[in-house]
């Protein structure tokens, strides 16, 4: 990857509708080259999907709830059980294996308190949990889907990793 492939990365992750036209545009190629560039960048996964980004409100689910969870059970047959009860819930959004005294953090959403607490009790019933810990966010600060491009490692061709 060089310059060119990081400007377009940006540029789709603020807009992925933009046409292959504007980008090409923006970032000063052709639009058939440019073309091949996002094909090779789908094919070698960096960009893994394009996706909407819905307002939450909007779909009512409001309330963010980040779950820490810890077991008693640290076996590979457990986490696979796990991981495939997880998917079952759509209100899990994001779902991570951690280090320290938490095994596990989902982030949660959901309308309400109500909602959660049926979340919850579905959950339990499910699967064995050894603690659960609730943590409902009382404000969005900030949230983005673009990840910092600026650390990607470049081709020696360009010797910059910067920028």
């Amino acid at each position: 990857m060089d310059r060119l492939d990081r400007k377009i990365l940006r540029l789709l992750q603020e807009d992925a509708t933009l046409a292959v036209a504007d980008i090409a545009k923006r970032v000063g190629l052709s639009t058939t080259p440019c073309w091949r560039r996002i094909q090779k960048l789908e094919e070698e996964g960096v960009i893994k999907r394009r996706v909407a980004l819905i307002d939450p409100a909007k779909v009512n689910v409001r309330v963010n709830v980040f779950v820490s969870i810890r077991t008693k059970s640290h076996n590979h047959e457990w986490l696979l059980r796990f991981s495939e009860v997880i998917q079952e819930f759509p209100e899990v959004v994001e779902f991570y294996r951690m280090s320290g005294d938490v095994d596990y953090l989902l982030r949660v959403v959901v309308p309400d308190i109500a909602a959660y607490d049926a979340f919850y009790k579905r959950l339990i019933a499910r699967i064995e949990i050894h603690d659960v810990s609730s943590a409902f966010a009382m404000e969005q600060i900030k949230s983005t889907t673009e990840l910092p491009l600026n650390y990607m490692v470049l081709d020696r061709e360009t010797g910059d990793s910067a920028g």
